[in-house]
């Protein structure tokens, strides 16, 4: 969620206090946080060597629940350690309520972030 400069790429007061965020794809140990804060201080501490550069959102979807959305989108930006460019897919099932997100729950796609930073899972937290 943040930019190379450190800025969040979504803003923050679009968060309700009290989100959860899940990421079940993600290493153990960071795959669940709750409260803005604690989401945001995990990612200011482990920022990624990544100019974002666009956002191309893929499809939305309504569901049954007013409050649900499901959200399929690309970021693509520049890996500033080595200057290649990529890009990652993502779908996002949120819950949103008095125009805040209380709920994301996002599946990554882990191998083309892993590929583009030239990292190997274990680099990423998860126990060998």
């Amino acid at each position: 969620m943040f930019r190379e400069d450190g800025a969040t790429l979504l803003p923050a007061e679009l968060l309700a206090d009290d989100i959860v965020v899940e990421t079940p794809f993600s290493p153990p140990g960071m795959r669940r946080f709750e409260g803005r804060e604690a989401w945001l201080d995990f990612y200011a501490s482990r920022p990624l060597p990544i100019r974002f550069e666009a956002f191309r959102e893929l499809s939305t979807h309504q569901s049954a629940d007013p409050e649900v959305l499901v959200v399929e989108y690309e970021l693509s930006g520049t890996v500033t350690t080595t200057g290649i460019a990529a890009s990652a897919t993502f779908i996002a099932i949120l819950r949103v309520r008095d125009g805040r997100i209380r709920h994301w729950r996002e599946y990554q796609d882990v191998l083309a972030i892993s590929q583009a930073l030239s990292l190997r899972p274990e680099d990423l937290g998860a126990s060998a």
